[in-house]
């Protein structure tokens, strides 16, 4: 690779992430005052842009309504034809536009303010159309596009990008978001599932490996190769009394090798071993067993009766 491309790379990194830095010197009240409006609000927040604002404003939507703030993109052409009926007068309206020149963006301006809907104007300009109609005006100035040319949109995108996250991120610790909230705007993905899953859903419940603290090792090990699962539960009256690991079976072998055959269950299990609750959220027990390096839970109620068998591995196959 050319030395000269990398060089190039670097000054665009340099250049943007002085923009960035620009932005924490330019913050004012228009800042917090826009977050007490969206707090305030009983509606969404309605993200409009022509462009690259709009591709922007649409990645801003998606951050704010994954993270606590109901939030939709509304395109100004579309707006014209019919979209503007989407629009409620307890919204909060968010105009992205660099230059605060934008004649589709600025167009939508009096019918906004027919509505009493208050606006939000994101820009490079204090003195544009679009900061002097808003209600809180926020500054995205940046000294310079890392554009060669000085006109693809590319500082300024980055540092409109950096504001919304901001934003995001305020109103997050405003409504001291968690990541149990998280998850529930994310069902679908891992995060979702390990958050909201408990161990009863992830658990395997049925042909679970099982033998009696009399039973010899070759009904042990038929236990653990029917069950698959790398191990046995030992129980007695239907109660657990010990755990049989490969790695247990292997160090058995390891210690009374041509003796092993004449020896029970009972002779190389691990007593008591840990159980948990079917109603602890997967997550929860995850972290028990990456805690204990281990990767399998059994599952028990008040009585230590086996109820089933969660492995670290469980939640993937969900």
């Amino acid at each position: 690779m050319s030395k000269k491309y990398i060089d190039y790379a670097k000054e665009v990194f340099q250049i943007e992430a002085k923009s960035i830095a620009d932005l924490s010197k330019m913050l004012d009240t228009n800042f917090e005052k826009s977050v007490d409006m969206i707090l305030k609000s009983k509606g969404r927040v309605v993200i409009s842009g022509v462009g690259k604002s709009g591709l922007v404003g649409r990645k801003i939507a998606a951050t704010l309504a994954s993270t606590g703030t109901p939030s939709l993109f509304m395109h100004p052409v579309e707006a014209f034809h019919g979209d503007l009926g989407m629009l409620k007068s307890e919204d909060i309206f968010v105009g992205i536009s660099y230059s605060g020149e934008t004649e589709e963006l600025l167009k939508l301006i009096p019918f906004i303010k027919s509505f009493k809907i208050k606006i939000i104007g994101i820009s490079g300009s204090g003195t544009s159309t679009l900061a002097k109609n808003s209600d809180a005006h926020l500054s995205v100035k940046v000294y310079k596009e890392a554009c060669p040319l000085e006109l693809a949109p590319t500082s300024s995108t980055t540092a409109t990008l950096a504001m919304g996250d901001a934003l995001a991120v305020a109103l997050m610790k405003a409504r001291s978001f968690k990541p149990e909230d998280f998850a529930q705007f994310h069902p679908g993905g891992s995060l979702g599932r390990k958050l909201l899953t408990t161990v009863e859903s992830c658990m395997v419940k049925k042909d679970l490996p099982t033998v009696k603290l009399t039973d010899n090792i070759k009904q042990v090990i038929n236990a653990m190769s029917s069950g698959r699962l790398g191990l046995a539960v030992v129980l007695d009256k239907n109660t657990i009394k010990g755990i049989i690991t490969d790695g247990d079976l292997r160090r058995a072998m390891d210690k009374y090798t041509s003796k092993l055959f004449d020896l029970k269950a009972a002779n190389i299990m691990t007593n008591n071993p840990r159980t948990i609750s079917k109603n602890m959220m997967m997550a929860e027990a995850e972290e028990l067993m990456n805690k204990n390096k281990i990767t399998s839970l059994l599952v028990g109620d008040k009585t230590k009766k086996l109820e089933g068998i969660v492995q670290i591995y469980s939640l993937s196959k969900q």
